[in-house]
Formats: structure tokens, C-alpha cells, sequence
């Protein structure tokens, strides 16, 4: 097993993560992604391992359903923060969270109903450490047993800079002039590396990898997942203004998540989704 890039590390280190899926475009993909698990997760009480799970926002909220779930995250300062959350749910507890490598998770063969994958394929860079990931998920899941798994699009954080723009005024974000930014965006866009070290040129997302739909079913298949099927779990939603507003609203909130599930699965525009969510099933053998 190779030594990956942890360079990603110190946006989770400084706790940056907490509470981005309860604002703005994270609202979205946490509420199509929890639509997407309750469709296919068996009934509780499943066991669940949430691989990468950050600070356990789909954890806590799966064990709020009566879900026996595990956390694993390579970031201590994210376990830590996951134990913050227990105030939210105050009836239920993570069966447990601990700092693991997605690659080789302390549990036993064929002992998970389910596998949430959400971050360590596009946090890992280098392709045969990725598969590494996916195996390990097979490993762990039972027969029958369904992984989750979450990838960033190449388009994304060109799509992100369009949308925030601004070049004039105090709030100057310029990104777009920049030949570094420019020329990181175009090597993203042929082979889906996303080369930014210790964020020196672009201070969002560090060095990660970013899948096409088909690439993204390609290696889940390679790590014995066929048949995989992708969502674009945010459609053109995001592009909404002030969607913190529009979700305080029943009937606007509804108008942007019948959006998405239009746009769900039409591979031809699911890359404007910037983030995709692949279901899979673990067949016998």
C-alpha cells in the first residue's frame, strides 16, 4: 500500500468541513444524497460503515434512523468534531469513530449491509490506490451489500469560479485572470488531476482526483462493483441565488430539489452537477 497525498489534510485539520452541508449549495447535496441512501439502504438496524465520513453529518443523522453505524475518517480533528454532533441527536450514539485509512478499515470480512464512500475517491490521487479503496469496500461489505460512492466532477471547480466571479469591488475574486488557476482548470478537464499542493495555486480544494460519470463506473467496476449507477445529486440547483432563502421556503425548496431529480441520471449534463453519487451492489462471489 502506497503513502497517498495528505495534503488535503489541513482543510480538514482547521475544521473547516463542520456545518458545510447545512448552507448554501451543501443543503442540496445533503438533501438529494439522503433521498438516494433511503431508496436503497436495507431497513434498520443495518450496519453501516461511513468511510471518510468527515465529522459524521450522514453518520449521526443514519443513526438517528436506528442504523448501527461506524465513522472512519483519516482526519482526527474530524472525529473529534463528530462527538460535537451528539448534541443534535441526542437519543442515539455512532457505534463508533475512529481515525482510519479508507484503504484498510479495522473490521471483519463481509460484516457491513452498507459502505458510504463519500470522500477518499476523489481525496485519493493516485489511480491503483483508489481501487485499493473501492476493494477494501468489497472486502467489508456482505453479500448483497450496497456501497455509496461520492466524486467530484471536472467541470466543478471551474463551474464554482464562473459562478462567484467578481473582479471588481472589495470582494475581489479573480481566479479566472489567473494563467495558474487557468492552466490547473485545463489539466483537470483532460485527465482529471487536480494538481494543487499545499493549495498553492488555488486556495479551495487541495490535490484530488475528478471523475466523468464514466470514469467514475469504469473503476468502481475494476474494483468489482458492475452495473454501478451514477446521480448528479445537485442538478443545476446550485445555480439558484440565495438558496439559504429559497430553503426557509416549502415551496421554493421543493421547486429546486424537482429540479435535480429531472436531471438525475442524463449523463449528457450531469457534469453540471459538480458532485455525483454512484450506488452499487456487491454480487455473490
Amino acid at each position: 500500500m502506497k503513502n497517498i497525498d495528505t495534503t488535503f489534510l489541513a482543510y480538514y485539520e482547521a475544521g473547516l468541513e463542520y456545518n458545510r452541508l447545512r448552507s448554501d449549495i451543501g443543503l442540496i447535496e445533503f438533501e438529494r444524497t439522503k433521498e438516494i441512501l433511503l431508496e436503497h439502504l436495507p431497513k434498520p438496524p443495518a450496519v453501516i460503515y461511513d468511510i471518510g465520513g468527515a465529522y459524521g453529518e450522514y453518520s449521526w443523522w443514519l443513526s438517528s434512523l436506528g442504523y448501527e453505524v461506524h465513522l472512519f475518517d483519516l482526519s482526527a480533528t474530524n472525529i473529534r468534531m463528530s462527538r460535537e454532533l451528539a448534541g443534535t441527536y441526542p437519543d442515539c450514539a455512532l457505534a463508533a469513530s475512529e481515525v482510519a485509512d479508507a484503504r484498510r478499515i479495522p473490521r471483519d470480512d463481509n460484516s457491513a449491509d452498507a459502505v458510504l464512500l463519500m470522500g477518499p475517491l476523489y481525496h485519493i490521487t493516485d489511480y491503483d490506490e483508489r481501487i485499493a479503496a473501492v476493494r477494501e469496500s468489497r472486502r467489508l461489505l456482505k453479500d448483497n451489500g450496497v456501497l455509496f460512492t461520492a466524486a467530484l466532477t471536472p467541470y466543478s471547480v471551474l463551474l464554482y469560479n464562473i459562478t462567484v466571479y467578481s473582479p471588481f469591488g472589495e470582494n475581489k475574486r479573480s481566479y479566472l485572470e489567473d494563467s495558474g488557476f487557468l492552466a490547473m482548470i485545463a489539466r483537470e478537464l483532460t485527465d482529471g488531476c487536480h494538481i494543487n499542493p499545499d493549495h498553492t495555486v488555488y486556495s479551495g480544494l487541495g490535490s484530488a482526483h475528478l471523475h466523468t460519470a464514466k470514469a467514475l463506473k469504469e473503476e468502481l467496476e475494476v474494483g468489482g462493483f458492475p452495473g454501478s449507477v451514477v446521480h448528479g445529486i445537485m442538478g443545476g440547483a446550485w445555480l439558484a441565488h440565495d438558496i439559504d432563502k429559497l430553503w426557509e421556503n416549502e415551496t421554493s425548496r421543493n421547486a429546486l430539489m424537482n429540479t435535480v431529480r429531472l436531471l438525475d441520471t442524463h449523463e449528457e449534463i450531469m457534469g453540471l452537477s459538480g458532485h455525483l453519487l454512484a450506488v452499487s451492489e456487491k454480487s455473490w462471489g
